[in-house]
């Protein structure tokens, strides 16, 4: 297995400019400065198959062709590192060991966009690879790989790194913009979409750490090269997973797209613990629907995930075992996201803490058989909020009501949790 943004890796500290360069850093960035257009490194980005590794899925490269090259004024570019997501940590363990493969990947980014000064947008929490970062940028411009007129090129880039106020909605692309210009983060509404009106009214693209850190590899190996690195063939590169919960070891591990759920938990993540057997799992963040035994040989993939009714999300895969109350598991996860709704619109901000409450009654035993249809009503109705907050925390409720629903009724009937405490697994 071919590794591309764990490759360089040291246990002793993050990889220095001098290591990165011998192994072949910034050629990506020199080549494209003597030889590629924008639009050529746009044409390879897409041609990879490359989706977006923030949780979306969104092929980058036609993200970074709805951009209109005609409009006047600046353009921004906004890397996004908020990475609040219960389960997800990938983004800081990539910048902990490697931020060298960002900021090469960002300035690719940017000359592709025509952009002059972009922004990394870091959780508050992130102060090692804050640190890292900060120390990159400087080292980079010294060099002469950022700032003014890059390698000669006649191309400049400024990147300022902004530390997040530290709230799940500024992970929200308009929010993230709004919290950038010193406003209340709520959701912008859209059209106009970022591409065209985006941070103080010019075109806008908003990344992820490890969408962007790809784009360097791309450029010097190749689309073809990158496709093949996945495990099945509708797949396309490696991707960066997180395992926690009733595992032998919480570990960020680089795995090609593809791998089955089952031989991740039983590989990189070391199999269940001791007297522990497997439930279920959410497998790409807390706001992705459950899978369960019945989905352990299903291919890790952005659209085999969706076919078998979940997401592949951030890749922030939560396991639990067969001790674990899946109504205390999902209330843990609605709970968070009810505390972190901006309360911007009345599905959010009031269905979130309903669905709380019913859950919460339900796992104290004082649950009504109507309490099931309730809950399916609210996965429908808090589709209809502003942003994608409320309709991602549903995800876990609607897995619950369409896997667990037996033991949804077990609490019911029985007026306590089947499984004694009911602490969840998460």
């Amino acid at each position: 297995m071919e590794l591309v943004l764990f490759r360089h890796n040291r246990s002793d500290g993050p990889v220095t400019f001098a290591e990165y360069c011998a192994a072949g850093g910034f050629d990506a960035l020199k080549r494209t400065l003597r030889e590629l257009s924008p639009l050529d490194v746009q044409q390879l980005v897409i041609d990879s198959g490359m989706r977006g590794r923030g949780g979306a899925g969104f092929p980058t490269g036609k993200k970074w062709s709805f951009v209109p090259r005609d409009l006047p004024g600046p353009r921004y570019l906004i890397c996004n590192s908020d990475e609040m997501e219960p389960g997800t940590y990938k983004d800081r363990v990539l910048l902990e060991h490697n931020p060298w493969h960002l900021v090469e990947g960002i300035t690719l980014a940017a000359y592709v966009l025509g952009v002059s000064h972009a922004f990394i947008f870091i959780r508050r929490g992130y102060e090692t690879p804050a640190g890292n970062l900060r120390a990159a940028l400087a080292e980079a411009e010294q060099a002469g790989l950022l700032g003014d007129n890059i390698l000669g090129s006649g191309f400049s880039l400024k990147v300022d790194l902004h530390v997040s106020a530290g709230r799940y909605i500024c992970g929200e692309e308009t929010a993230l913009m709004n919290a950038l210009e010193g406003k209340r983060a709520n959701p912008r509404a859209k059209p106009p979409f970022p591409a065209v009106r985006g941070l103080w009214g010019g075109p806008t693209v908003v990344n992820n750490v490890e969408t962007l850190s790809n784009v360097p590899a791309i450029v010097r190996n190749g689309p073809e090269w990158f496709r093949g690195l996945a495990a099945i063939p509708e797949a396309a590169g490696t991707k960066l997973f997180c395992f926690s919960g009733h595992v032998r070891t919480t570990v960020c591990a680089e795995l090609p797209l593809g791998m089955t759920v089952g031989e991740m938990i039983d590989g990189p993540a070391g199999g269940m613990r001791p007297g522990s057997r497997f439930k279920a799992c959410i497998p790409g963040g807390a706001s992705t629907p459950f899978l369960t035994a019945g989905h352990l040989d299903v291919p890790m993939d952005f659209d085999t995930v969706a076919k078998a009714g979940s997401r592949l999300g951030t890749g922030g895969v939560v396991v639990f075992d067969h001790r674990t109350c899946m109504v205390a598991a999902t209330l843990n996860l609605v709970s968070f996201y009810a505390r972190e709704s901006c309360g911007w619109c009345t599905p959010c901000r009031e269905g979130l803490p309903f669905v709380r409450h019913v859950l919460a009654r339900i796992e104290r035993g004082e649950g009504e058989p109507e309490d099931i249809d309730i809950l399916r009503e609210h996965v429908k109705f808090l589709s209809l909020s502003f942003c994608p907050l409320a309709p991602g925390a549903m995800g876990p409720v609607e897995g619950l009501l369409r896997l667990f629903e037996e033991e949804i009724r077990d609490h019911i009937v029985k007026k306590s949790c089947p499984f004694g405490s009911g602490r969840p697994g998460a």
